[in-house]
Parts: structure tokens; C-alpha cells; sequence
């Protein structure tokens, strides 16, 4: 019996993957779904011209809902930008910290900030970009807004932030009655749907002789390739065993056991290339505004395909790696917890000693992850300058598809093995990335 058939057989598991299938149908309708005002051909011509700016990359996670200039626009960017704010804020803020240690209460009570968040975040773009359009032509000269204005700016802004709380409830309803990570899985669909176009694009560009036949096989090759190394890479983990020592608690004796602390290879996920796209996409997206000389020649330098560009990419994904591993890994609050509950690792002294062990470890693995997550984002990029490749073997949208492909998966299944059936996968259990 297949893994699809197993989760079949199930009725609590076939209504959440059938919920999580409605509600991302949902999301994909919304996503063709016009705000009022808007030149649509213009605006399409537009992004066919500006497809390697910041305007190309947020329309990318939106599923090309920027490019429709849909209800859905602004996609989950908004929520993900307050996330990663609040979660920053955390190691800054005691009051939020404090809120972090609580459990599950401070967790809902950081959810509901995040929300706010986002709500905020979604004005202040819808804002910025309602006026950015009412200043935007298409490549012919013709207008984008069709009667700019006062209520063009409020319709739009209140149009863009309606949609972005609705992805976000989406998400959540996802998460809770669903299977899966909610918002994971937006940000999936909204690139997987783009897939379709890109291949037949592709098939056009052979057909036309910009790609050549013999290539193909050669690139199907690197496809494969490159989605073994991400998988391996985003499923690796570095084991530290951890040995608690044994309390005796009137005649039952408890602890004792062996177990282990697992570190990902790829602690920071795809925040490292997300953060770094963004920074080295807004020299070209000013470029496209601004026609001055040192501008342009700036933009130039930071465009694919030029060593600079090239060099400040990696060492941004390389310093976000790192950063963003100290924001939410602590070695010391880890030890602390492992010395709280009469556990050590062999050999090492439990409290200060125990934490510079597991920093030096996960310094030395985050130097692994920060490599790996270079090469994967660097390589599509010179496929697309040199080879004239229609789009990303790899990158941020591979690391993400790969990733909720695998969160996805562990989670069906933990539902098939909690009612004693066998994994989703026959040749073993796949190691969730959490």
C-alpha cells in the first residue's frame, strides 16, 4: 500500500490535507482577482522588463499576484518581514523575551503582536506602493493607474491590506485544522503555480534555438543534481549525545536514558537568502527610477553577472547565516536547560563548559550551512547570466519548495505512525527539518 493510499485510510488525515487543498485553492483564486484602477497590460509589460528587481522577487513569493496587481498583491511578505522583526525585537526587548519564556500563553500573546504587525507593515506598503504606481509608465509610455488620486491611494490600501489579513487567516486556519505549516505552504503554492509558464517557456526557447537540444539532457542532469544536494543538505543533522543521570525518587528510579541534541546543517533556513536578495535587488530597483550617471553605473555593478555582485552576495548570505543562527539559537539557554534536568554531554562539564562546546559545534556546521546556501543561490543566477537559462534551477525558491516538501511529509508522517501504520516513504522515515 502506498503512502497516499495509507493517509487515505484515514479520516482524521484525508479532512486536513483535503481542508489544506481547499483552502489553497482559495488562495490561487483570489490571486486573479484585479484591485480596481489598475492599466493591466501596462503594469504586465512593466514586470516583463523589471522581472530582476525587488519588484520581480516580491512577485515571485506572491505567486504573481504583484504582476495581476491582485487582491493578493502584497502575497505573506508582510508577515514574514513582521516575524522576523518580532523575533529580532526578542533579544532586545526583555518584556519580549520574558513573553518568549512563558510557554504557550506568551506564544499567543507574540502571535497576536505579530499580527498587528503585519496589519501595519501591509498599510505602510499599500501606501507606498499605490503612490509608487501612480508615478510608474510601462515601457511604451501608457499609465498604470487608470485615475490617480486620494481614493485611488485609500482603495488600494485598504484593498492590499484586506488581502494580506486574509492570506494570513489563511495560513493560520491551515496550520490549525490543516497539514502543514500554513504560510509555508502559501509561499509554496505561489511558486510551484509560476512553474507551468516557466517550462513552457522554456520549450520555446528550444523550439526557437536559444537553447539548444543537446543542452537539455546536461540541464535536466544539474536539476537533479541540485535537488539531491538541497534535500541532503536540509535533512542533515549533527547528533551531540546527551546522557541524564539517574534519580531515584522513593523505590522508582528515574532518568538514566541516552538521547541526543540535533543540530541542522542549515540552522538559519532560507532567511539568509530571502534578507540578501532583497539588499542586492535595490541598486537595480533604484536604477530603474533614478537616471543619473553614478546611479546607473552603481546599479550595473550590482546587477547578476557582474564579480561584484557575485562577491557581496555571498558574504551577505554568509553574515546572515550567522546572524541569524545567534538570534535564535542559544548555546547557553540550551545548557542551562540540559543542566536543569540532570542532563550533560559525555565527557563535558555540565552549565558554561557544556554551552562553548555546542557554540563551537554549531559554529563550525553554520560555516557548512553558510557555503551550501551560497553555492544553491549563487549558481542559478550564473546558469541565468552566462547560459541564458529561463529560470532558477536553484535558489531561494528551490530551498523553500524542498523545504515545505519535507516539513509537509514528517508531519503526515507523524499521523501515520501515531495509528501504527508504516511511514509515508517505504525506504525509512524522513528526518523533519525542525
Amino acid at each position: 500500500m502506498s503512502g497516499l493510499q495509507r493517509a487515505a485510510n484515514i479520516p482524521e488525515l484525508r479532512k486536513r490535507i483535503l481542508f489544506t487543498l481547499i483552502m489553497l485553492a482559495v488562495y490561487r483564486v483570489g490571486v486573479e482577482i484585479p484591485t480596481p484602477g489598475i492599466n493591466g497590460d501596462a503594469l504586465a509589460a512593466f514586470f516583463e522588463k523589471n522581472g530582476g528587481t525587488l519588484f520581480g522577487m516580491f512577485n515571485m513569493f506572491s505567486g504573481g499576484a504583484l504582476e495581476n496587481f491582485s487582491i493578493f498583491a502584497l502575497g505573506i511578505m508582510p508577515y514574514i518581514s513582521a516575524s522576523i522583526i518580532i523575533q529580532l525585537l526578542t533579544v532586545v526587548v526583555p518584556q519580549l523575551e520574558a513573553l518568549k519564556k512563558e510557554g504557550e500563553s506568551g506564544r499567543r500573546k507574540i502571535t497576536q503582536y505579530t499580527r498587528y504587525g503585519t496589519v501595519l507593515l501591509s498599510i505602510i506598503q499599500g501606501m507606498f506602493i499605490a503612490v509608487g504606481l501612480e508615478g510608474m509608465a510601462g515601457p511604451g509610455g501608457e499609465a498604470i493607474v487608470l485615475q490617480p488620486g486620494i481614493e485611488f491611494k485609500l482603495m488600494t490600501m485598504l484593498t492590499l491590506t484586506s488581502g494580506t489579513a486574509f492570506i494570513m487567516w489563511l495560513g493560520e486556519q491551515m496550520t490549525e485544522r490543516g497539514i502543514g505549516n500554513g504560510i509555508s505552504l502559501i509561499i509554496f503554492a505561489g511558486i510551484v503555480a509560476r512553474g507551468p509558464a516557466a517550462i513552457v517557456n522554456s520549450i520555446q526557447l528550444i523550439k526557437a534555438g536559444e537553447i539548444t537540444v543537446f543542452f537539455v539532457p546536461f540541464l535536466l542532469a544539474f536539476m537533479f543534481i541540485i535537488m539531491a544536494l538541497v534535500v541532503f543538505f536540509e535533512t542533515s543533522q549533527r547528533r551531540i549525545p546527551i546522557q541524564y543521570a539517574k534519580r531515584v525518587v522513593g523505590k522508582k528510579v528515574y532518568g538514566g536514558q541516552s538521547t541526543h541534541l540535533p543540530l541542522k546543517i542549515n540552522v538559519s533556513g532560507v532567511i539568509p537568502p530571502i534578507f540578501a536578495s532583497s539588499i542586492m535587488m535595490f541598486p537595480g530597483t533604484i536604477g530603474q527610477f533614478v537616471q543619473v550617471e553614478w546611479v546607473q553605473r552603481a546599479s550595473a555593478m550590482m546587477s547578476p553577472g557582474h564579480p561584484i555582485y557575485y562577491l557581496l552576495y555571498i558574504v551577505m548570505i554568509v553574515f546572515f547565516c550567522f546572524f541569524y543562527t545567534a538570534v535564535t539559537f542559544k548555546p547557553d539557554d540550551v545548557a542551562e536547560n540540559l543542566k536543569k534536568n540532570g542532563g550533560f554531554v559525555p565527557g563535558i562539564r555540565p552549565g558554561k563548559k557544556t554551552a562553548e562546546f555546542i557554540d563551537r559545534i554549531l559554529t563550525r556546521i553554520t560555516v557548512v550551512g553558510a557555503i551550501y546556501l551560497s553555492t544553491i543561490c549563487v549558481l542559478p543566477t550564473v546558469l541565468i547570466s552566462k547560459f541564458n537559462i529561463p529560470f532558477y534551477f536553484g535558489g531561494t525558491a528551490l530551498l523553500i519548495i524542498v523545504g515545505v516538501a519535507i516539513d509537509t511529509i514528517s508531519q503526515i508522517e507523524s499521523h501515520l505512525v501515531m495509528r501504527n501504520y508504516e511511514g509515508f516513504m517505504k525506504q525509512g522515515r524522513i528526518r523533519g527539518r525542525k
